[in-house]
């Protein structure tokens, strides 16, 4: 999966979005709610790009492994 960034909007809703794929980005009521919509917005953003024939960019997160 993809690096995604999870963070309180100001509805009360949870904002989730992946930042290596630009405009990515969903909302849930609730943190597991976020998470699942964001990575079906992931699916078809990737899904999107390939029928297009543009490329997919690379996900180039790093995580700490301290």
């Amino acid at each position: 999966m993809r690096q995604v960034v999870l963070y309180p909007g100001e509805d009360g809703f949870w904002i989730a979005e992946c930042p290596s794929l630009a405009g990515c980005i969903s909302q849930g009521e609730s943190r597991q709610a976020a998470i699942a919509s964001v990575k079906e917005a992931i699916e078809a953003y990737i899904t999107a790009l390939k029928d297009d024939g543009l490329p997919v960019p690379e996900d180039n997160s790093k995580l700490n492994d301290k």
